[in-house]
């Protein structure tokens, strides 16, 4: 598993071994979101470029979009989500994930945040 790549935007994203990429939200954004009650997760199969709008999260506070930092086909999404919103609160960085994409080209991630300069930009 290779460290972890952040967007301004608060999504995070992770390289797997099998060329997929792993998105969700950051902690940070989780907690200024509040409770989430409702995700809503794209369609398998679904082509994006980067800058789409691919999914929604409602919490008690507010409702966002989750843009796409990248080129791609989304590959599997969270289904877990659906039935368990709070994961995203519980474990963002880990069973909170929101989708996998198979990415049109991985070295496009180069260009996002690494965890250091995350933290400064929330701080």
């Amino acid at each position: 598993m290779s460290e972890l790549k952040y967007t301004e935007d608060h999504e995070w994203l992770r390289l797997e071994g099998d060329g997929r990429v792993t998105v969700g939200i950051t902690d940070y954004a989780q907690d200024s979101l509040g409770d989430v009650v409702y995700v809503e997760l794209p369609e398998v199969g679904r082509s994006v470029k980067a800058g789409d709008e691919v999914a929604v999260i409602e919490s008690v506070k507010a409702a966002g979009d989750i843009k796409i930092p990248l080129a791609g086909t989304i590959v599997e999404v969270n289904s877990a989500l659906a039935d368990a919103p709070e994961l995203v609160n519980s474990d963002p960085l880990g069973e909170g994930w929101f989708f996998k994409l198979q990415p049109d080209d991985a070295a496009a991630l180069d260009g996002l945040m690494n965890e250091d300069a995350y933290k400064k930009s929330v701080e």
